[in-house]
C-alpha cells in the first residue's frame, strides 16, 4: 500500500503521551498517521511520572532506549514508611533486580520529557502534526473514516481517540457521560535536589502511607529533580466529615476551598496554597514534613476516573477505537496511567500489521482484535488501583495488618509480576 496516501491514514485525536505513542508505533508498521491537538503546541504538563517494566520494554521497542537513558532515572529500590512514625515497613529492589527480573527497568521521568521525546521521535517520521485543531465529530462508511476539526473534514482509514479522561471521542462512540470524581486530590512538587538539605535528597522510590493520605517521592530528570506527590481524600463536604473518621482529622476549611479551586478548572495544574498540603499532613512523622515543607510550590489534581472495562466493545466499534485514559482512566495507586497507554498504542499497531491485507474492511476487525487483546488486562490495572487506593489509605488498627504483611512478605507483597511481565 501507499501509506501516505490519505485514505490509508490512522486519524489521531490528542497528541499526549498516548496519542503520539500511537501514532510512532504506527507509522513504524507502515501506517500514516495525523495527530489532531487542541492545545497551541505539542507539549506536556504535570510532572514525574513512574515507567514501569512492561511500558519501558515497549518503549525501547520503539527505539527509545538512548534517548531514554539520557533523560531517566532508575530509582534504586521502592521503600515503604509509615507517615505516621516514618519507620520503614518493607522494601522491593529495583535497579538492575528489575531488569533481571523483567528485561528492563524501572524508571521515573518528567512527563515533559518523555514526551517531548516521543515528540522528537515522531517528527522523524511522516506524520501530521496539527495543533490548534478542535475535535468537532467524526463519521465513518465502511470503506473509510472522517475527522472534522475546527470544522474541516480530514479523511482516513480510521479514528484513535488518544483525547483524555474527557474524551470528546469517547462521547460520540460511548455517550456515557463525565468520569466521575473518586474522591482524592493529588498535591505535586518538584525540587532541584541539589537545592534540598542532603537528607532529603533521593535516589530511590519511598511511599510513605498514612490514615486518608499518602505520599509518594522519586528522582526525575536524571536524579536532578525530586518528584514529590501527597494524594488527599478531596471534594470533602462537610457531611462527609462528619461520617468519615478517615478524613476528621484534616483542616476542613482548607482543604474544602482548596478541593472547589480544582473543581471548577479544567487545568489540573493548578498552583495551589501550601496550606492546604501541610494541613493534610500536619500530624504526619518529622521527616516526612521536613520534606513537604522544603516544597514551596505545589499544583493541585482532582483524581477522576470510570468502571473498568466492560468488554471489547468499549474499546473498539467500526472504524473507531479509544487508547489510554480516553478508554480506561485509572487511580493513580498502581502508577499505570502513561503504561496502559503505550501498552496500547503497542498493541494497537500489532493489530494493524497484522491485518494481512490492504483491504478497507479488515480495519474494523483489526480494531476488534486491538480492543480484545487489551480490555480485559486495562480492567484488572483499574479494579487494581482502586484497590491499592484503599490499601494505602487504611485507618489503625487495620493500617498495622497491612504494615505487618509488607514487613513479612516484602517481595511478594510489593512486587507485581503479573503486570510488569505483560
Amino acid at each position: 500500500m501507499n501509506p501516505a496516501h490519505p485514505s490509508q491514514q490512522a486519524l489521531i485525536v490528542g497528541g499526549g503521551i498516548g496519542g503520539l505513542a500511537a501514532a510512532l508505533a504506527l507509522s513504524q508498521v507502515g501506517r500514516a498517521c495525523a495527530v489532531f491537538e487542541q492545545a497551541a503546541q505539542f507539549a506536556e504538563i504535570g510532572a514525574g511520572l513512574q515507567v514501569s517494566p512492561n511500558a519501558m520494554r515497549r518503549l525501547h521497542a520503539l527505539g527509545l532506549a538512548s534517548a531514554l537513558a539520557h533523560v531517566a532515572s532508575f530509582p534504586s529500590q521502592l521503600q515503604v514508611r509509615s507517615a505516621a512514625s516514618g519507620a520503614v515497613v518493607g522494601s522491593l529492589p529495583l535497579g538492575d533486580a528489575a531488569v533481571q527480573r523483567y528485561g528492563a527497568p524501572y524508571a521515573t521521568l518528567h512527563r515533559a520529557d518523555l514526551h517531548a521525546l516521543l515528540l522528537a521521535a515522531v517528527k522523524a517520521t511522516p506524520t501530521q502534526l496539527r495543533t490548534h485543531c478542535v475535535f468537532n465529530q467524526y463519521s465513518e462508511t465502511p470503506h473509510s473514516a472522517r475527522v472534522i476539526a475546527n470544522h474541516v473534514p480530514h479523511e482516513g482509514a480510521f479514528v484513535l481517540g488518544a483525547d483524555g479522561v474527557r474524551s470528546a471521542v469517547r462521547q460520540q462512540l460511548l455517550g456515557d457521560g463525565a468520569p466521575r470524581v473518586a474522591g482524592q486530590v493529588v498535591y505535586r512538587a518538584l525540587a532541584l535536589q541539589s537545592a534540598l538539605p542532603e537528607a532529603l535528597r533521593s535516589t530511590q522510590i519511598t511511599v510513605w502511607l498514612g490514615p486518608a493520605v499518602h505520599v509518594v517521592a522519586y528522582p526525575v530528570r536524571g536524579g536532578a529533580l525530586l518528584n514529590v506527590a501527597a494524594i488527599v481524600h478531596g471534594r470533602l463536604t462537610q457531611s462527609s466529615i462528619a461520617q468519615d473518621s478517615l478524613v476528621q482529622d484534616l483542616l476542613v476549611q482548607d482543604l474544602l476551598a482548596q478541593d472547589s479551586l480544582v473543581q471548577n478548572s479544567d487545568n489540573w495544574d493548578q498552583s495551589v496554597h501550601t496550606s492546604a498540603v501541610h494541613a493534610a499532613l500536619r500530624r504526619m512523622c518529622t521527616p516526612l514534613n521536613d520534606l513537604i515543607h522544603a516544597l514551596p510550590q505545589w499544583q493541585a489534581w482532582t483524581v477522576y476516573d470510570r468502571e473498568p472495562i466492560a468488554n471489547a466493545h468499549a474499546m473498539a466499534q467500526g472504524r473507531v477505537a479509544l487508547l489510554g485514559d480516553a478508554a480506561h482512566p485509572m487511580r493513580p495507586y498502581l502508577a499505570q496511567g502513561a503504561g496502559m497507554a503505550i501498552e496500547d498504542a503497542v498493541s494497537l499497531a500489532q493489530a494493524i500489521q497484522g491485518m494481512g491485507s490492504v483491504a478497507a474492511n479488515t480495519i474494523p476487525a483489526a480494531l476488534q482484535h486491538y480492543a480484545r487483546s487489551r480490555w480485559l488486562r486495562c480492567a484488572q490495572v483499574q479494579r487494581r488501583a482502586k484497590r491499592n487506593g484503599v490499601l494505602f489509605h487504611l485507618p489503625a488498627p487495620l493500617s498495622w495488618a497491612r504494615d505487618a504483611a509488607i514487613g513479612c512478605l516484602g517481595q511478594r507483597v510489593l512486587d507485581v509480576p503479573w503486570l510488569y511481565k505483560g
